[in-house]
């Protein structure tokens, strides 16, 4: 049987370089992956790919929030046999699009590992996160550490200027310019150095 994972972690915990070694896992030995990452994250959209901080690249298919990732994965699975289904940036997905992927585990028997984060800088769930932890049949978190040397289980948004941004959207796309991996104190606080 299948399985749903989900593999939670703050900025620079290496969920993507994590997510790019099961792809090429699954790749050398002559399966096929999907990589599904949302639009929402618009880095990368000339070359539609999941970019680690360390430089690995993989190619992705870009999900909009109305788009059918049970379908998708259906057609792909007519067209060649799919082994395993990765999401990037799995946070940003819609209930609805979680709820899809756990048909493609029950319904096609094809495992899904889904890559992201699992709360905001405010320290709030994300959508998709939040259906995620409810779902999943495996969850496993990623860490990383605070400049102080804790397990950093929060996210600091910073501003242009360096100062630490306690309000606004939920999501404000951007990497080490925007947000900082700190501890529960340090979040608290709003100390990243």
């Amino acid at each position: 049987m299948s399985s749903l994972y989900f593999k939670y972690g703050q900025m620079n915990s290496g969920k993507t370089t994590a997510l790019i070694q099961a792809a090429y896992n699954y790749e050398e030995r002559g399966m096929t992956v999907i990589v599904y990452k949302p639009m929402i994250d618009t880095r990368e959209t000339d070359h539609p790919e999941a970019v680690s901080r360390i430089g690995l690249k993989h190619p992705v298919v870009l999900v909009g929030a109305k788009d059918n990732l049970f379908g998708n994965t259906v057609r792909m699975n007519d067209r060649s046999k799919v082994h395993c289904v990765l999401v990037d940036e799995a946070q940003f997905l819609t209930r609805d699009q979680v709820d899809q992927l756990t048909d493609v585990v029950d319904l096609l028997d094809i495992p899904v590992m889904c890559y992201g984060l699992r709360t905001d800088f405010q320290g709030e769930l994300f959508p998709g996160s939040h259906r995620l932890l409810a779902l999943a049949d495996k969850l496993e978190e990623i860490k990383t550490i605070c400049h102080c040397g804790r397990k950093a289980t929060m996210v600091l948004r910073i501003d242009d200027d360096g100062v630490v941004v306690r309000d606004g959207a939920q999501v404000v796309i951007g990497g080490n310019d925007r947000y900082v991996s700190v501890c529960r104190a340090h979040h608290v606080t709003g100390v990243y150095k």
